[in-house]
């Protein structure tokens, strides 16, 4: 078996950006369609940081609270 990549697929990241792109820039586009793009961006944006922190999730315990 092979071992799974960690990190994003650029392919993905690439798609999000050129959505982004497109979708800010349509005069046409509405409000909702817009904040949508912007809100699967910063979704992206946020799984980012969780891959590159190892010390994520971390804090939600620690031995202080078993005793």
């Amino acid at each position: 078996m092979s071992k799974k990549q960690k990190g994003l697929n650029p392919e993905l990241e690439e798609a999000v950006n050129t959505l982004l792109r497109q979708v800010m820039s349509d005069s046409t586009a509405s409000l909702t369609d817009k904040t949508k793009v912007l809100d699967r961006a910063l979704k992206l944006e946020q799984i980012k940081q969780k891959i590159s922190d190892d010390d994520w999730g971390k804090g939600f315990y620690n031995d202080e609270e078993g005793e």
